[in-house]
């Protein structure tokens, strides 16, 4: 039993080093076939990552927004200080802002320019405003809006705002990215399976008459296939890291412009890279996908051979 097993493993020890020296001897041809390979993986996974990125900028967004209780024109400072205290008790919410009416003029006056006109005015058109966050872990629509309806019950309160729907759109728009991404994630794939697949062909037609010597002196068919999907395991490894290379290439070229163009909206966002886990999800797939595409290659022109 453990000669059996033995002589498995130098068998599979042999068809692995033998695929790989057959692709370092033909550099050309299979580098080209690796560099298709690695853009067809490198696609959806820079679309991946790409959205990866976008959620990630979106949920602080969604995080960010603030419920503007604009209060009656009658309700003085000092009531409006009442108010606010009364809310910060509230378990759903983390933090309350009171803008008292006359910081609100004087922030407009520095602001829109029309000091001038206001000045003549008898009286503060402005309100007291009090904006209110939500308890991050509250921060859903069912939650937020069980908060609103609770808000606009105070009699206290002249109107609400609440201006989420452009992240609502965002959401959806999200939603039907990651469909594309799908569908083309699927086209990609199959154009790899082709790939590989008719590498692998020309491969075996190439040892044709290997192939046919090896069968008459009692080759097994696992045996002769196996070399070929070896093969198709180093495209697929190869591509992978290829795809790895170029998304990390392109992550970097772009990380200083995105993060200048953060620094403009007082932010510190950072793009987030392709990571450990996913890396090693690539390499998977393209394995995967090489091993397939061999594996479909070889059982169907093998076959051919055989039959004539």
């Amino acid at each position: 039993m453990n000669q059996h097993i033995k002589n498995w493993l130098q068998q599979h020890a042999h068809a692995f080093f033998f695929s790989l020296g057959q692709y370092i001897k033909n550099p050309i041809n299979n580098i080209l076939t690796t560099f298709v390979i690695g853009i067809s993986l490198a696609f959806p996974t820079g679309f991946y990552v790409f959205l990866n990125n976008i959620q990630i900028l979106s949920s602080g967004w969604e995080e960010s927004i603030e419920i503007n209780l604009f209060l009656d024109a009658a309700i003085n400072e000092q009531e409006a200080n009442i108010i606010a205290n009364r809310l910060s008790k509230r378990n759903d919410v983390s933090e309350i802002i009171l803008i008292k009416k006359d910081e609100a003029l004087a922030e407009y006056k520095k602001l829109s320019g029309f000091s001038d006109a206001l000045d003549v005015l008898d009286e503060n058109p402005f309100p007291n405003v009090i904006l209110v966050k939500q308890v991050l872990k509250d921060t859903n629509e069912y939650k937020t809006k069980k908060l609103i309806s609770e808000l606009e019950t105070m009699t206290e309160v002249d109107n609400i705002q609440y201006d989420n729907i452009w992240i609502k759109r965002l959401i959806r728009i999200l939603d039907i990215i990651k469909i594309v991404i799908f569908i083309i994630s699927t086209l990609l794939a199959i154009a790899v399976l082709l790939i590989v697949g008719n590498t692998i062909r020309l491969s075996i037609y190439s040892y044709r008459d290997e192939i046919e010597i090896t069968k008459l002196f009692g080759g097994t068919d696992s045996f002769i296939q196996r070399p070929f999907l070896y093969s198709g395991f180093w495209y697929g490894l190869f591509g992978g890291v290829l795809a790895w290379l170029l998304i990390t290439a392109s992550l970097h070229i772009l990380n200083e412009p995105i993060k200048n163009l953060s620094n403009l909206y007082s932010g510190n966002f950072q793009l987030i890279g392709i990571g450990p886990i996913n890396t090693l999800y690539l390499f998977g797939a393209g394995i995967l996908l090489g091993l397939l595409g061999s594996w479909v290659s070889v059982k169907r022109h093998l076959y051919a051979i055989e039959a004539n």
